[in-house]
């Protein structure tokens, strides 16, 4: 599962050091490398995202990955709030 986050937190500096831009397509991801290229599917109208993981989380039991506002758009499940993807590590 995937959720996403934005408004409450645009601008704070992220888990990298970096400050959260919503708009922007970025992740966060509890292990994997700041600076890790994600490809994220969302597999109930398979649409795709390429993120950026710049952010640690999520917090929230049985996700994996928390995307910026952009992302969720991109994967239409901003509405939703959650959907269940999968994700697959390009590199960096």
């Amino acid at each position: 599962m995937a959720s996403w986050y934005g408004p409450r937190h645009h601008g704070k500096q992220t888990a990298s050091g970096q400050p959260f831009n919503q708009y922007a397509l970025t992740a966060a991801h509890p292990e994997l490398p700041f600076g890790t290229r994600v490809r994220v599917t969302n597999l109930r109208n398979g649409k795709e995202v390429i993120v950026r993981i710049n952010d640690r989380g999520p917090y929230k039991g049985g996700r994996i990955i928390d995307l910026s506002r952009a992302a969720a758009r991109r994967l239409e499940m901003e509405v939703d709030g959650v959907s269940r993807v999968r994700i697959e590590v390009l590199g960096d």
